[in-house]
Order: C-alpha cells, then sequence, then structure tokens
C-alpha cells in the first residue's frame, strides 16, 4: 500500500445498527444551518421492496439501483441483491454470505461491494456485483471493515472509515475496478456510519459516529490533492444518515442522534462552494439507516429504520421542487 492503514483505539462505541499521529485537516468556515431556506426536496413514495431492510449497500446501475444486503426486521445481516428501476423491485442475485453495514459504488461499469459485518467483525472482502446478479471475487481490504460508506470519482471508488469489529477506521480507501486497494487519506477521526456524496470531484462526508458520540462536522475530500478539509458544520449530531447528491448540492437524509429511538426527518443540504447549511425540506417520517443513490434528475431512498425499531421496505424518490 502507498500509505499506513490508520487505526484509533477509541472503543466500539454505541454507534451500531442494534446492534497513529495524523496532520490537523485544512478548515474553511463552519456555517450553522442558515434561516433561508436552500433547494428544497418533495419525496413520493415509487413502491415497496421486497422485503423490509436497514443500510443495504447501495449503487446505481444505468438507470436503476442496486440494494445489497443489509439488516432484515429481526436484525438478522441478508445476503439478497435487488435491483430496483422506479417502483419495481426484485431480487436478482445473492451475495456468498450475508452481510450487513457493507459499501458499494459504481465506477464507470463496475459496481463493487465492500465489507460488511460478519459474526461480529468486519469483512476483508471486496465483490463485483455483475449485470445478471451473480458476484466475482474482486480483491480485499487490508482489514476487515464494517459500517463504512463509499462514493466513486472518476474510475475509483472511495471508501470512507469504518469499523473492523475491534477498532474504528479513520482511513480513506481508493479501490480501483482492477481491485488494487490504497489507503489515499486519512480523517480527523475515527468515523463510522457517515453520510456520504461524491459532489463535484470530491467527497462529501457529514457527521456519523466518532468513538461513542454522532458528529456535526462536514468534511471534504479532495482525490487530487488527498486533503481532507473541514467545509461545514451541521445544526445538530447526525449519525446513520444517508448522503446524496442533486444539482451539485450536498444533502443529507434523516439519520439519529446518540440514541437508538431519536431519528429524524430532516433533510439538510450543504453548498458544496460556500459551506452553508440550510434546511431542504423533510422525508415524510423520521428514519436512520437509509440508503440513497444519487441520479441526474433525483435522489432514490430505500429501507430505514424508524423510531420503534422497525425495518422499512420503501422505495422513495427525491425531487428538487420548482
Amino acid at each position: 500500500m502507498a500509505a499506513c492503514l490508520v487505526l484509533a483505539g477509541c472503543g466500539s462505541g454505541s454507534g451500531g445498527a442494534s446492534h497513529a499521529a495524523s496532520t490537523p485537516p485544512a478548515t474553511t468556515p463552519e456555517p450553522t444551518a442558515a434561516a433561508t431556506p436552500g433547494p428544497r426536496l418533495r419525496a413520493r413514495v415509487l413502491g415497496r421492496l421486497p422485503a423490509p431492510v436497514e443500510l443495504p449497500a447501495v449503487a446505481t446501475r444505468g438507470s436503476a439501483l442496486l440494494a445489497i444486503g443489509g439488516l432484515d426486521t429481526g436484525t438478522a445481516s441478508v445476503s439478497s441483491i435487488v435491483r430496483v428501476q422506479g417502483g419495481k423491485a426484485r431480487v436478482v442475485g445473492h451475495l456468498p454470505t450475508p452481510l450487513h453495514d457493507a459499501a458499494a459504488a459504481t465506477a464507470g461499469t463496475t459496481t463493487l461491494f465492500v465489507g460488511g459485518g460478519e459474526a461480529g467483525a468486519g469483512s476483508r472482502g471486496i465483490l463485483r456485483i455483475l449485470p445478471g446478479g451473480g458476484t466475482r471475487p474482486a480483491g480485499s481490504l487490508p482489514v476487515g471493515a464494517s459500517d463504512a460508506a463509499a462514493a466513486a470519482v472518476g474510475n475509483e471508488i472511495y471508501v470512507v472509515g469504518g469499523y473492523t469489529g475491534t477498532v474504528p477506521l479513520r482511513s480513506i480507501f481508493a479501490l480501483r475496478p482492477t481491485g488494487s486497494v490504497r489507503v489515499v487519506a486519512e480523517m480527523p477521526r475515527p468515523l463510522r456510519y457517515a453520510a456520504v456524496a461524491a459532489v463535484g470531484g470530491r467527497v462529501l462526508i457529514a457527521g456519523g459516529t466518532s468513538g461513542t458520540t454522532a458528529r456535526r462536522e462536514v468534511l471534504s475530500f479532495d482525490p487530487r490533492t488527498r486533503r481532507v478539509s473541514r467545509l461545514a458544520r451541521l445544526p445538530q449530531p447526525v449519525t446513520h444518515a444517508a448522503g446524496a447528491a442533486l444539482n451539485g448540492r450536498f444533502y443529507v437524509l434523516g439519520g439519529r442522534g446518540d440514541a437508538l429511538g431519536s431519528q429524524r426527518a430532516a433533510i439538510l443540504v450543504v453548498d458544496p462552494g460556500s459551506g452553508r447549511v440550510t434546511r431542504a425540506g423533510k422525508l415524510p417520517e423520521p428514519l436512520s439507516d437509509l440508503s440513497a443513490a444519487s441520479f441526474p434528475d433525483r435522489v432514490t431512498v430505500v429501507g430505514g429504520r424508524d423510531p420503534q425499531g422497525h425495518a422499512r421496505d420503501e422505495i422513495w424518490s427525491l425531487t428538487a421542487r420548482p
């Protein structure tokens, strides 16, 4: 690897679904949520998944979304690969073993499924998801990682943070479709369950759990310089939210605080240029552990966990209000 793996012994924390010295990052002003509303999103239900699920790994495949793995209503890991096209969803394949809290993204025509939780530990596996729903081994991480998130910029997929099963991670991994893996940056602190999306050639990272505490920072990782900088500050700490990009903005969807039942419906939007954070509407109901995929004209949201601890099966479409 081109850089050392960055771990931090901060304990496992309470951020589960139910379950090295660093250079200080560059800083920019950290505005909080402003009173003037930003671009707002409207949500509507498109359909239902084959079964309720929390935190499936999601990736786009053309105009479709793939929802892979996750936790079912009994908080057991699932192996299903579900193709979502509009409001229709069907199982098209299965992982070799059930996994939850994994990451996935598509770079070019290659979709990779990375890590995930299994038997109390993070998986090291990287799988290529084939067009028909099959899988093929595509390499391995230096350490196991669940609770991570991923986004693609160009021909690389960047995997942010995670948890080995004993140690949280502060590294950002770069994966190529060829299977090569390297550490390209480190965050100011270890981070799990962050909201992540690629916007304007950067990877934006909001909230997440560090140790046992939800965070407010919005970080920006620039793959060209390999620098992580502070871009903004959320109005309150949030973890287990979803991240998405639409019309050049970064959206943070739902999530919760430190408590399992503190789900939120808020949609926040971050201007990647100024770092300004504004409110952009609400989900129809409070949800954490939802997953989101970005398309040119919409954001598609699947699954999630409600304040009563139930996994959900809705497929939501979020579009900009005229």
